[in-house]
């Protein structure tokens, strides 16, 4: 059975969500340490100028719907959330992992697989 989330992780992890499927990457971006880092696709985006490029690329290439699937700790201050995009992509529907790592109130890394 998977561990309960916190509830600083699983405010954390909905706001990024929230950010993220409104288009408000603003808040999204502030939401990782200044250090922070995506992988996704194979790259590495680092920093928050990094992540917003990241963002910015992503929304301009999809429109796509976000869809929660489930949140559950992996180890202290790492999440891991099962998630359903559905969109104008190839394929048009992908079930991804998203590997959060936390530093407090913010993200330090994100792993999208």
């Amino acid at each position: 059975m998977a561990e309960p989330v916190d509830r600083t992780a699983s405010d954390v992890i909905n706001r990024y969500f929230v950010a993220q499927s409104t288009r408000d990457f603003d808040t999204l971006v502030g939401m990782f340490t200044g250090d922070g880092f995506v992988i996704d696709e194979g790259k590495t985006w680092s920093g928050r100028s990094g992540i917003r490029e990241w963002r910015d690329k992503a929304a301009s290439a999809y429109q796509y719907t976000t869809q929660v699937l489930q949140v559950h700790e992996v180890d202290e201050n790492e999440y891991a959330a099962l998630v359903r995009l559905e969109g104008n992509f190839p394929g048009g529907i992908v079930e991804l992992e998203y590997r959060f790592a936390l530093a407090g109130r913010l993200i330090k890394s994100l792993e999208i697989d």
